[in-house]
């Protein structure tokens, strides 16, 4: 692969202020994936990059003992940062599924896990913006426990010590603590803990590399939030978008406002343990 990590303030030769897209999981990051992927000029590996990110020596799960999904400086080894590298640019695919034929480049990039991983991502990818993608917690909530009872999303289905519903979603620190406990509360520290540590770790970057789309706000006015977004990027937007969007590869059962309300019971019980985290997502999204 032509151009190594960058050093100091030389411009990455390959990869040309990459974007994440970063939220909880069930945020309905998909959708805006599959949204803005449409964007000209920007490349993608087409899917999230689970195996691609979790294969590489030293970042496998069953080397670290299952400990959890984050990834701080400490992995960002040279080895490790160069093998995510290379296999990031042997994937992309512009959208018309074309690869990258001049340096640098523009490319997407989400994975829920990433929520957890946005210290390693800044060594791997010295460039590299970040999209917050803001939901309505209840309803976020309400999708991860629909995603945990599908039988959809299990992501580690023979987690050692673990009891209960197979594993599913993103696998946080501490969760251990969450042995024997009911899957509404399971959640919710999934939910509170991911957004409690991206929070802190986006909190370091400057407006120009970190920018906010509201989840509710995208559906309304898809175009105009992409022609907002891709502005704030740096990207061109050449697709005309209809009033409403097609439902995104995951969704389990069509979106609607008040859906959440099928757990009504469930996620009012753990709404006050979450208020503080709440409030704070709330405000990082109105900056």
């Amino acid at each position: 692969m032509q151009g190594a990590h960058p050093i100091g303030n030389l411009r990455d030769p390959v990869f040309d202020r990459p974007v994440f897209i970063i939220s909880p999981p069930r945020s309905g990051s998909t959708l805006l994936f599959e949204t803005l992927a449409q964007a000209r000029d920007l490349f993608t590996t087409g899917q999230e990059s689970h195996g691609l990110i979790e294969g590489i020596n030293g970042l496998r799960p069953a080397q670290r003992g299952y400990d959890s999904n984050r990834f701080d400086e400490s992995t960002a080894t040279p080895e490790v940062v160069g093998e995510l590298r290379r296999r990031f640019h042997s994937q992309m695919r512009d959208r018309n599924g074309h690869p990258p034929t001049q340096l640098p480049y523009r490319f997407l990039e989400k994975t829920p896990k990433n929520a957890l991983r946005i210290p390693l991502l800044t060594r791997a990818f010295p460039e590299a913006c970040f999209v917050y993608l803001h939901r309505d917690p209840r309803q976020t909530l309400s999708s991860m426990i629909e995603a945990w009872q599908s039988a959809h999303f299990r992501t580690y289905p023979q987690l050692p010590g673990w009891t209960g519903l197979p594993w599913s979603l993103l696998l946080v620190p501490g969760w251990r603590e969450l042995i024997g406990r009911p899957l509404h509360e399971i959640v919710a520290a999934q939910w509170e803990i991911t957004t409690r540590i991206l929070l802190d770790d986006l909190a370091a970057f400057p407006a120009d590399r970190c920018h906010v789309i509201r989840y509710d706000e995208f559906l309304a006015a898809p175009m105009a939030e992409m022609t907002r977004l891709c502005g704030a990027l740096g990207l061109g937007w050449d697709k005309p978008l209809g009033a409403t969007l097609p439902l995104s590869g995951y969704t389990v059962s069509r979106p609607a406002p008040d859906k959440w309300r099928r757990h009504a019971e469930l996620i009012e019980h753990i709404l006050p343990g979450l208020q503080a985290t709440f409030d704070r997502a709330e405000r990082f999204a109105a900056r």
